[in-house]
């Protein structure tokens, strides 16, 4: 981890460790502390504090295709998964969440900043 890098970077779970914790918290009422340094999208290991999962708020270009890319797939999952025999979501709400990942991918294929210029 590098104290000269000034990028804002894009945790390579996606935020996914953070949302386990935020669940088991609310069920059970026990929250485990964060990392205080995590593997990015780039590869590079940066502060937590140092990443964000808002498309506006990144600077590494790096883990900006990487977040395009992991949301790009997620769509495609989704829709894969949606598919399946036995699943409990209708076509719509597969659809919606699909539409999401794919908006959320658009903002990461955008510059950094794009959203404060509209």
């Amino acid at each position: 981890m590098s104290d000269l890098d000034p990028h804002i970077h894009v945790v390579a779970t996606l935020g996914a460790s953070a949302a386990t914790r935020n669940l088991l918290a609310s069920t059970f009422g026990l929250a485990a502390d964060l990392p205080t340094s995590v593997t990015t999208g780039c590869g590079v290991r940066a502060g937590y504090a140092m990443t964000s999962l808002y498309p506006e708020r990144v600077t590494c270009l790096a883990c900006r295709e990487y977040a395009h890319r992991e949301h790009l797939r997620l769509a495609d999952e989704v829709e894969r998964l949606g598919r399946m025999p036995g699943t409990s979501l209708d076509s719509g709400q597969v659809a919606r969440a699909a539409d999401q990942y794919r908006a959320i991918a658009r903002q990461f294929a955008g510059r950094p900043g794009d959203a404060d210029r509209r």
